[in-house]
């Protein structure tokens, strides 16, 4: 299953060339990822990920060019993989009513690591949390 979050543009995003500046589309991907884990996986298990959390890894493809327009793009994030200490994180950028063989603007992943402010130091992944995430598992996306 997919997790879509809505992502609106902003004019501020947009580069000299008139299109979304590479840095910005990893402010899309957080306000994305942290709509999941703060608001949506707290809605299903109010203790998942209270603490702290790291990125480990960004990769990015870069597809086509985004330019501005008033209506949001939809970043759609899910899991490819789960280990003990850590989740990877899909994501694809495409537009709302985008035709499912429609090229996506941005294919990325993240290497999210939870962490234990308190002894400064990664932690693993909580039984709660793991059920979670397993619920937006999915790696039939990869490569």
């Amino acid at each position: 299953m997919r997790h879509p979050f809505p992502c609106p543009l902003r004019w501020s995003d947009m580069d000299a060339h008139g299109h979304v500046n590479n840095a910005v589309y990893l402010r899309y991907l957080e306000e994305a990822r942290i709509d999941f884990l703060a608001r949506l996986a707290r809605e299903e298990c109010p203790g998942a990920f209270t603490g702290g959390s790291v990125v480990a890894r960004h990769e990015i493809d870069y597809l086509r060019p985004l330019t501005f327009r008033h209506e949001p793009v939809i970043v759609e994030l899910w899991v490819t993989e789960l280990k003990v200490a850590s989740a990877t994180f899909a994501y694809e950028i495409t537009d709302a009513e985008a035709a499912a063989d429609a090229m996506p603007y941005v294919r990325a992943s993240t290497v999210f690591v939870p962490y234990d402010l308190e002894r400064g130091r990664p932690r693993r992944i909580t039984a709660e949390e793991r059920s979670f995430l397993k619920g937006y598992a999915d790696d039939s996306h990869r490569g």
